[in-house]
């Protein structure tokens, strides 16, 4: 009852996650007039006002000294500190300058960019199924680009920044809240450096727009945390196989909101080129939960079999007339034969 608690606890805040950031393109138009860089800038440092306080709340400060002993692993977090701030900054403008499906498109097709930098990065070799979704969503970007007039660049630099963020963070192995500490610190002093000459030069919105809008731009560090949290809430109570399938609520909100809310033009080649992303994803998630189904079959097997193995009388117990207690067998009576799942 408890397990199920936790799962239906870790739906919840699976839900939550995905449904912020699935929801996020009606956020950025409310900080017009500030710019995409604007923006991203007060982004990084009011993140790093709200983890640090996080972080007191929770006296989790001991991975500090750690990282600053390890120069590779700062190295790394520069890289992704610097990656991210291209993620970030690019999907800004993206959703203020009427991009909205777009960067859907990018989140769309990140499992399968994903996959790709598994096997030309890691080696990795792939299912049957997956090499055809990869195939399947190179022709959705072809398809795409006839319909653009161009290569879709934004879905694509969105999709290879994230693949790529996730890289450089599987590499990392820290804590969500803590890596995201690390990464904003990092982009601290650039970013508020960046707003302090923005106010010299007069060209800041953030005292300029009047409280409101000052209160907005602050409140970027909370949407960039509150859904971090929800989803490291969710990673330790639901199986990855769950949330690998709750990820396409986001950018199924975002090119709702882009189609729907934002008036966003889908000529049918445009339909065409998301029906084959659609296509591709939906093989891969059959594959994926396919997968996953065969191995737990296996491990029940194999858990079926050394249960059986443990229970079963062993050789020189037979010999000796004893059972696997010890006690002496009842006379008549012969062993059980294991039996193995169909």
């Amino acid at each position: 009852m408890k397990a199920e608690n936790e799962q239906r606890t870790g739906l919840l805040y699976g839900f939550g996650a995905y449904g912020m950031w699935g929801l996020v393109p009606l956020f950025w138009p409310l900080l017009k007039p500030s710019g995409a860089i604007e923006i991203l800038a007060h982004r990084m440092v009011w993140s790093l006002a709200v983890v640090g306080v996080a972080l007191l709340a929770l006296r989790r400060w001991s991975w500090i000294a750690e990282i600053a002993r390890q120069p590779r692993k700062l190295g790394l977090t520069a890289l992704a500190a610097a990656v991210i701030s291209v993620n970030w900054g690019l999907y800004i403008w993206a959703v203020n300058n009427g991009q909205v499906v777009e960067a859907s498109l990018g989140y769309f097709i990140n499992p399968l960019v994903t996959i790709a930098i598994g096997v030309l990065v890691l080696g990795e070799r792939l299912r049957r199924a997956q090499w055809a979704a990869v195939g399947i969503g190179f022709a959705a970007v072809l398809v795409l680009s006839v319909g653009y007039g161009r290569l879709p660049w934004i879905s694509l630099t969105l999709a290879f920044s994230f693949a790529t963020y996730g890289l450089i963070k599987k590499k990392l192995d820290m804590g969500g809240l803590e890596s995201l500490a690390a990464e904003t610190a990092l982009q601290f002093l650039p970013a508020l450096g960046y707003l302090v000459w923005l106010g010299v030069q007069g060209r800041s919105t953030f005292a300029a727009e009047g409280l409101g809008h000052s209160a907005l731009l602050a409140a970027t560090g909370l949407v960039t945390a509150i859904p971090l949290v929800c989803f490291g809430a969710a990673a330790i109570r639901v199986p990855l196989s769950t949330l690998g399938l709750l990820q396409y609520l986001a950018p199924v909100f975002q090119f709702a909101l882009g189609v729907v809310y934002f008036h966003e033009a889908m000529p049918p080649e445009r339909w065409a080129g998301f029906s084959l992303v659609w296509a591709a994803l939906l093989l891969l998630t059959w594959d994926a939960l396919r997968t996953a189904r065969r191995s737990r079959a296996l491990l029940a097997e194999a858990s079926a079999t050394a249960a059986a193995g443990a229970a079963s009388p062993s050789a020189s117990d037979t010999a000796t007339g004893t059972g696997s207690a010890g006690a002496p067998a009842a006379p008549g009576t012969e062993a059980a034969p294991s039996r193995e799942p169909a």
